[in-house]
């Protein structure tokens, strides 16, 4: 640390880094007109920079300049089981290949705390109406995944810095809010404001505290939790001046699907954003939350909210400590931090949203920013044909339409008490009017913290939301994580055979195609008292503002207004059942216990041999270790615009028939126990298998005998041109040692922070990916595999090009921050065409990164080099 600006803060023992100070000594009266984001980063720069480049750091902050990287460091890691245990599993790599080179295994380890959340294993086997789902689903995650926590558990013992809240506690991003957070970090006498990068895209669920909280890959969490500063650019720090009051009835959810909608209009793609107002300054901390969750979907990085008396009531009613309430408090308002001080605040672009504007919402059919207002269902062709699925119905066929998903779940909703509570009296209004669950519908409540269930015991709505069958199956992801478990088979049959055009609706984030389960053809996103309702309509043909949902004794309708509670029945339940009690009865024990880090553990795991969840990464082997080439590139795929980790790297249910399915069936799985592709993500041999193995693929090499693209997941190997699934193509071409490139259009790798969905393509033998754009995590995750991402120049596509897939590609040029380099092009024709494209390797830090062959390959070289010196 720095000991210049360094000052006791008032009313504490601590000591402070002042950066108001260090900025007006460089330019008088310009911290006035700084941002939240800029003052978060102007001390930690003031706090942790070398001096010799503090000056030319903060003029960067100062005067917006983008020339140059300045570095971050992170308070902390957040992780959950899939990202962070694969994280872990390469950290457990590096120790065997560090021993390897005679260096000492047992000095890597994390040096920025780590906290990993078990929250992505579990699968929704057993629905919300069946007695104890939640112990029968836990029971099955334990036996499916006992080979990766027996792997969990060695590193919480073998690594230093590592926190391991296990499987059954909450979502890593609600639990973060509720309880990891402190707002206010402390360390060595030090006060200063909380900071953290998550293994998740939906890490700036905890921005609603003012906390500057970003998703990233497990490749650049790696890289942090090494002692690594995370060397960025000045992001685009924009202000959303929220305006008005919502409407009554209206909830958070239907804010932040409109917002989601409005903000990606305004392409905030890469932006930090600052909400801001009279509109913000009036949202409760739940409500912020579920807007500041959502920030991948709109695009944006970062998506704050400034400390105020909202903050510190939602403090004291999650249980923190009064002196960790006062040391916020204190701090934010003698450091800038308070909303207060940010009247002045100057932004190069201001965005204008009238919050009464918004109407009851809901998003689809397949993208989190296609709103559909539900008033406007018939019109957009949803809400038509009711008639014939209630025939359907009568004939005991499954309907039209049919929900065979209706899920409470995800962080995004079930930490805002509001849209929970919301659910549960309209579960009571429905069980009063004799209403029920269509029997078809795989109805669930996941909540992303225990402290969800007490409150909605202390209201007396949990036997209501179970009566309907929504009783608790998990506190995890669950569907919002595509983990949404088996249907009945019987119901699974009749799609199959009708070719039933069957949905989802959740409380969710993300409702891409394929995501939520292989047989929901497309999926709608909800608030949790939607969900309800559409679990007893039973089909997406319903118009949920106007048709009936049932009738009384008497024949008149039920529809949904007459269970839609009114905003003073919600809060008068809130102000009576949500306790600051419940959230210390739920996290005190499970942060009071700390393991000891002994002698008894080996520095290197004992790897099993015959495991299909954890084995050793190959990144020191194979393909790997060979000398890079850009010369005669095949490309495995050419891909139209807005292709998603999910295409990239699937994560929900493995199928009998998938390449991943026929490998663990021969490596002895039952396919009852295949689990999901996402639990597999520590064996590189399973979770090769699935690269591009969504079944909504559209590959445009692989076209039929009209010359349309074929759905699937398929490839077409050349010279040959012959078709065949696409890792049957990856194992031609790796028994060929064949370098291969990938071609693609806009927001390449847009969706979850998924590192899978660069080491997949990279252990294929994918050396460059050339698009129209990349999304910013996956973009940084490719780079820390060692994969070249470039951009097309504006004007210039695969279209413009006529690319068809009988080409070899060539790249060269200098590889430097930004360089325009020539993609060379050789037709089967013989003709060669020169196109410049623009390098994405952003900055010298990723250019080191990719020259070394990826995150963990220049670490080792440091270490070994280090240590060598020494």
């Amino acid at each position: 640390m720095n000991s210049a600006h360094r000052k006791p803060l008032p009313g504490t023992k601590l000591d402070w880094f002042d950066a108001r100070e260090a900025v007006e000594a460089l330019q008088p009266g310009a911290w006035d007109g700084l941002s939240y984001t800029a003052r978060v980063h102007a001390e930690n720069i003031v706090r942790k920079c070398e001096p010799a480049i503090l000056r030319e750091c903060l003029e960067q902050i100062v005067h917006r300049k983008r020339e140059r990287d300045f570095p971050w460091f992170p308070a902390r890691v957040v992780c959950h089981d899939i990202l962070g245990q694969t994280a872990l599993v390469d950290l457990a790599g590096l120790r065997d290949a560090i021993a390897e080179q005679g260096g000492d295994p047992a000095a890597v380890n994390p040096v920025v705390p780590v906290q990993l959340i078990v929250d992505h294993s579990l699968a929704v086997e057993c629905g919300g109406y069946v007695p104890d789902a939640f112990e029968k689903n836990r029971a099955i995650e334990d036996r499916r995944n006992e080979d990766r926590f027996h792997f969990i558990d060695w590193t919480k013992q073998s690594f230093r810095n590592v926190d391991v809240i296990p499987p059954g506690n909450g979502i890593m991003h609600q639990i973060n809010l509720e309880k990891m957070s402190p707002v206010i970090y402390t360390q060595d006498g030090v006060a200063f404001p909380d900071t953290c990068v998550g293994t998740d895209s939906h890490t700036p669920h905890v921005d609603a505290l003012g906390v500057i909280a970003v998703g990233v890959g497990g490749l650049e969490a790696e890289n942090v939790m090494l002692g690594r500063a995370s060397w960025m650019r000045l992001p685009e720090i924009v202000g959303v001046e929220l305006s008005g009051r919502p409407q009554p009835g209206i909830t958070a959810t239907d804010i932040v699907l409109s917002l989601t909608e409005f903000l990606r209009k305004q392409r905030v793609v890469g932006a930090y954003l600052e909400f801001r107002g009279e509109g913000a300054a009036a949202l409760t901390v739940g409500d912020r939350a579920t807007i500041s969750n959502m920030a991948p979907e709109y695009g944006a990085t970062a998506a704050l909210f400034f400390i105020d008396d909202n903050t510190l009531d939602y403090l004291r009613l999650t249980g923190r400590t009064d002196e960790q309430v006062s040391l916020v408090e204190t701090y934010a308002r003698t450091a800038g931090l308070w909303a207060d001080a940010l009247k002045n605040a100057q932004y190069e672009r201001t965005l204008h949203f009238d919050l009464s504007s918004v109407v009851r919402t809901m998003a689809g059919p397949s993208n989190p920013h296609a709103r559909l207002a539900t008033s406007e269902l018939a019109a957009r062709g949803i809400a038509v044909g009711l008639d014939k699925a209630r025939a359907e119905e009568a004939e005991g066929k499954l309907p039209d339409g049919a929900v065979i998903i209706a899920a409470i779940t995800s962080c995004t909703n079930t930490s805002n008490p509001r849209n929970v509570i919301a659910a549960g009296l309209l579960a009571k209004k429905a069980n009063a009017l004799g209403l029920s669950r269509k029997p078809w519908v795989k109805s669930s409540l996941a909540p992303g913290s225990k402290a969800v269930a007490l409150y909605l015991d202390e209201a007396g709505l949990t036997s209501e939301l179970e009566q309907l069958g929504f009783g608790v199956v998990a506190f995890a992801c669950t569907t919002c994580n595509g983990m949404s478990g088996a249907l009945d088979p019987a119901i699974q049959q009749e799609i199959i055979e009708r070719d039933l055009y069957s949905v989802a609706v959740l409380s969710g984030n993300r409702n891409f195609d394929g995501r939520i389960h292989p047989y929901a053809k497309q999926a709608f996103l909800a608030s949790p008292p939607l969900v309800v309702a559409y679990a007893i309509a039973g089909t997406i043909r319903f118009d949920i503002e106007k048709d009936a949902l049932g009738h009384r004794e008497d024949g008149t309708p039920i529809t949904l207004m007459d269970l839609w509670p009114s905003d003073a029945e919600i809060d008068a339940v809130v102000k009576q059942s949500v306790k600051p009690e419940q959230y210390r009865r739920v996290y005190d024990p499970m942060f009071s216990v700390r393991v000891e880090h002994g002698e008894k553990v080996s520095p290197l795991y004992d790897w099993r041999p015959k495991s299909t969840y954890i084995r050793r990464p190959p990144y020191w082997e194979g393909a790997l270790a060979k000398p890079r080439t850009l010369r005669d590139l095949r490309p495995l795929a050419i891909l139209p615009d807005n292709i998603t980790t999910d295409h990239l790297s699937p994560s929900n249910a493995i199928l009998l028939d998938s390449a991943a399915g026929e490998y663990l069936a021969k490596m002895g799985l039952p396919e009852e126990d295949f689990n999901s592709y996402a639990t597999h993500r520590g064996d590189h041999l399973t979770a090769q298998r699935a690269t591009f193995a969504n079944p909504k693929l559209f590959n445009e090499m692989v076209r039929d005998e009209n010359g349309k693209v074929r759905q699937g997941s398929l490839a077409r190997v050349e010279p040959e041109g012959k078709v065949m699934r696409m890792w049957e193509a990856i194992e031609t071409y790796m028994e060929r040692s064949q370098p291969l490139i990938i071609i693609a259009g806009a927001d390449y790798g847009q969706g979850s922070s998924r590192d899978w969905a660069a080491k997949g393509v990279r252990l294929a033998g994918v050396e460059v990916i050339v698009a129209e754009g990349f999304e910013r995590i996956h973009r940084t995750n490719l780079i820390g595999m060692g994969v070249l991402p470039c951009e097309f120049l504006p004007g210039t596509t695969r279209l413009t090009l006529g690319l068809d897939g009988t080409e070899t590609y060539d790249i060269t040029g200098e590889r430097t921050p930004g360089a325009t380099l020539t993609l060379r092009i050789h037709r089967r024709s013989g003709e060669t065409v020169e196109v410049p494209v623009r390098c994405r390797l952003d900055t010298g830090e990723e250019v080191a990164i990719y020259e070394a062959g990826g995150v963990l390959q220049r670490f080792a070289q440091d270490f070994l080099e280090a240590s060598r010196a020494a």
